[in-house]
């Protein structure tokens, strides 16, 4: 039996304690670059509070599966990642964020996705994991396609930002595929 299913060399994925974890990811959204990246709204900061009811789990969500990313050295925290689940079909939505810069384009944010993959495969008994990402955020895409991500489509112009189009990328894995790997 695999005992580290939410732990991988360089990153664990932990439950969110929103009285720890809402001032440094209050941080984050701060920092408007990590905010385009992760979101189609306009850049906002969040209050505290804002971020304390969002990981607040008054009961347990039944298709939600919300993670916080730490870093195995020093337990740090990194970002989170989720994934929303349509039992019916057997399908997942994935989202990830790394909100600590110094972070970025080391392999953190990859080996956290693998292991949300690795989730969704093989405790959830899904059959296809699908993430949307944005066509200038090519550092996301590169890290998608090492977790075995491929691009299935576009939406041209979906996003309008720094007075031009951008388009929205829609990447999946399937469960054989990840299997495969």
């Amino acid at each position: 039996m695999n005992t580290s299913l939410l732990q991988g060399e360089l990153v664990r994925l932990t439950a969110g304690d929103p009285d720890k974890d809402a001032e440094k990811m209050a941080h984050w959204w701060r920092d408007t670059e990590f905010s385009r990246l992760l979101d189609s709204d306009p850049a906002r900061p969040f209050t505290l509070a804002e971020i304390k009811d969002e990981l607040k789990l008054d009961k347990p969500k039944e298709n939600a599966f919300d993670f916080m990313i730490r870093a195995l050295a020093g337990d740090r925290l990194l970002g989170f990642v989720g994934l929303w689940v349509d039992w019916k079909n057997g399908n997942a939505w994935v989202g990830i964020g790394i909100g600590e810069r110094e972070y970025w384009g080391r392999g953190y944010g990859t080996e956290a996705m693998k292991l949300a993959l690795r989730y969704a495969f093989s405790e959830l008994n899904l059959h296809r994991v699908t993430l949307g990402v944005f066509e200038y955020n090519t550092r996301a895409q590169r890290s998608y396609e090492k977790a075995g991500f491929k691009v299935e489509g576009r939406i041209r112009g979906e996003l309008h930002r720094d007075g031009r189009r951008w388009d929205g990328v829609y990447m999946g894995i399937l469960r054989e595929e990840w299997a495969e790997m």
